[in-house]
């Protein structure tokens, strides 16, 4: 109870941020519903250049063009909401953190499982045949990790989050349909809140929710990498085989 107390009086800047983030979730999963619909064009399909999402020698890739980025975003959606599933429903959440940093975390739960429920529901609409072409439930494995311990939680949450950050901006650029980029432009601005968040539970009253370690300096943005990049790292959880050799 003291830890509770303490950390709201010392960073009350993190309650509003708390606030703040429980809209924005609820803004995204209203735009995403609006933008479910989209794909029935033209326009919207992917190149004929493009490779489909499937399996090829049997292993699933994830393809390139639009429905290649989505699975990709899929592939680390999934991860994610796993992840807070887990931390939420850990036998010691509810005394390991503080009653703030429950409230984060539920948040940031139930944002990930949003992000992870709707590319599914996207794909699912979008794909020739999703039977064959969809990325299907994939398996984690954490290791050693502690999901009762506040340090590894909230140090493996902050190594979630910035490389979400970072995956989707240096997919943006990959994207070749207006709507698409639209809604991942929508949830990178959300990722990128969930980071601060997460910076400022284990570092109060600090300039870590914008450190210059994820924010380059000079030219004032997030860090931008590409999958083949933040695979390596997000892979280290999954335990499902699969290959992204048409994505750079």
């Amino acid at each position: 109870m003291k830890n509770e107390v303490k950390i709201q009086a010392v960073n009350p800047s993190l309650d509003s941020r708390r606030s703040f983030l429980k809209l924005s979730g609820l803004a995204l999963a209203s735009a995403s519903l609006l933008i479910a619909g989209c794909s029935d064009s033209d326009d919207d399909q992917p190149m004929q250049e493009d490779t489909l999402p499937g399996v090829r020698n049997g292993v699933f890739d994830l393809g390139s063009g639009d429905f290649g980025v989505l699975t990709y975003a899929y592939a680390l959606e999934q991860l994610e909401a796993d992840f807070y599933t887990k931390v939420v429903n850990a036998s010691s959440f509810n005394s390991a953190f503080s009653s703030l940093e429950r409230e984060v975390l539920t948040d940031l739960y139930h944002h990930e499982v949003v992000h992870r429920d709707f590319f599914k529901a996207a794909l699912t609409g979008a794909l020739p045949n999703p039977s064959t072409q969809l990325l299907p439930t994939l398996s984690f494995n954490y290791g050693s990790l502690n999901f009762n311990s506040r340090t590894e939680v909230l140090a493996t949450a902050k190594a979630l989050e910035d490389t979400g950050v970072a995956a989707y901006n240096g997919a943006g650029r990959l994207i070749k349909t207006a709507d698409y980029l639209l809604l991942a432009g929508k949830i990178v601005s959300v990722e990128a809140r969930h980071a601060s968040a997460i910076r400022s539970l284990i570092n109060p009253n600090s300039k870590d929710f914008a450190g210059d370690d994820i924010v380059n300096m000079s030219t004032g943005l997030d860090d931008a990498k590409d999958p083949s990049k933040i695979l390596p790292i997000a892979g280290g959880f999954i335990s499902t085989k699969f290959t992204a050799k048409y994505l750079p």
